[in-house]
């Protein structure tokens, strides 16, 4: 089963769109803000928080950006207006960050100041290996203007977070560092990524261990079950307040294993994205986790 869900989801990618959908919008809140707005109200409904995320990336024109900077604009006040326990997370080359780092950076600090003025919190998205250091160097030039309204993603298969880590301590200043850890989800080369499985883990669970040490709050990002009860044993270790840290997870990926950290007693946050350009993500999910095609397979059948 485990050589058909790679076939299936290595095939995926190039179907037509509508075949892909079937397992998309399992795992995507919908098309438009209204969908996002839905789900994310259930969500909270359920006990959890939740992150709101405009699909799109790798913009070609300064036009898209713009586009998608006052569509985000507008997001942060719907969001706001109806009281969602939320907040927001982009992706920089969505707004030009390969085309005009100086530009990218105007348009997402008009929507971190936006939030801001709500109280609330932006958080920059970690892309592939040739924007990591274009969106650290973003990250920390609104940190020192923002402070406590930005954070960032780490990706724990990368062989150079840990040092990226101590090297932004220095701007752990008038609010904490706040970064999302996840595994990542690139294709990166073994020079620069680990590949191992148990690699991978043990790198996570050594980052988070030292996010805790040194009072960053974590975002703890994982649907891996030997992760999380990991991740059990280092906030016995610690012992961060309840609302130091948080768990999070993908939107439709595992809801029963979300509830029982809720159940614990731990704050949780669920990512939600939507948009009409859902369908890079939608193959990069397969790529990811190729049982999730298994799903697929399910659903033409039901459908049928």
């Amino acid at each position: 089963m485990n050589i058909l869900n790679k076939m299936i989801a290595n095939i995926l990618p190039f179907m037509p769109k509508g075949l892909v959908w079937v397992f998309s919008k399992r795992y995507i809140a919908g098309k438009n803000i209204e969908d996002a707005l839905r789900v994310s109200k259930e969500l909270n409904a359920e006990g959890c928080m939740v992150t709101i995320d405009l699909l799109g990336e790798f913009i070609t024109k300064k036009e898209e950006a713009v586009k998608n900077r006052d569509e985000y604009l507008n997001i942060v006040e719907t969001f706001e207006k109806n009281d969602i326990n939320g907040n927001y997370s982009l992706k920089p080359t969505m707004f030009g960050l390969l085309l005009d780092e100086d530009f990218c950076y105007e348009n997402i600090r008009a929507i971190v100041k936006k939030s801001a003025e709500h109280g609330n919190f932006v958080r920059i998205d970690m892309e592939d290996s040739q924007c990591v250091d274009k969106e650290i160097k973003l990250f920390r030039k609104l940190k020192e203007e923002f402070p406590g309204h930005v954070g960032l993603v780490l990706q724990a298969y990368m062989r150079r977070t840990e040092s990226d880590i101590e090297k932004m301590l220095d701007v752990h200043n008038e609010a904490p560092l706040n970064y999302r850890l996840c595994k990542g989800i690139y294709v990166e080369p073994e020079s620069i990524a680990y590949k191992k499985y148990d690699e991978i883990n043990n790198n996570y669970l050594k980052l988070l261990d030292y996010m805790l040490e040194h009072k960053i709050y974590p975002g703890i990002a994982t649907h891996d079950e030997p992760l999380i009860e990991g991740a059990y044993k280092l906030l016995e270790k610690h012992k961060p307040a309840n609302n130091e840290y948080e768990f999070q997870m993908l939107y439709g990926v595992a809801p029963a294993l979300r509830k029982s950290i809720i159940d614990k007693g731990h704050r949780l946050r669920v990512y939600v994205p939507f948009g009409k350009d859902w369908f890079p993500y939608s193959t990069r999910r397969l790529k990811e986790n190729p049982k999730m095609a298994s799903d697929i397979i399910k659903a033409m059948f039901i459908r049928r």
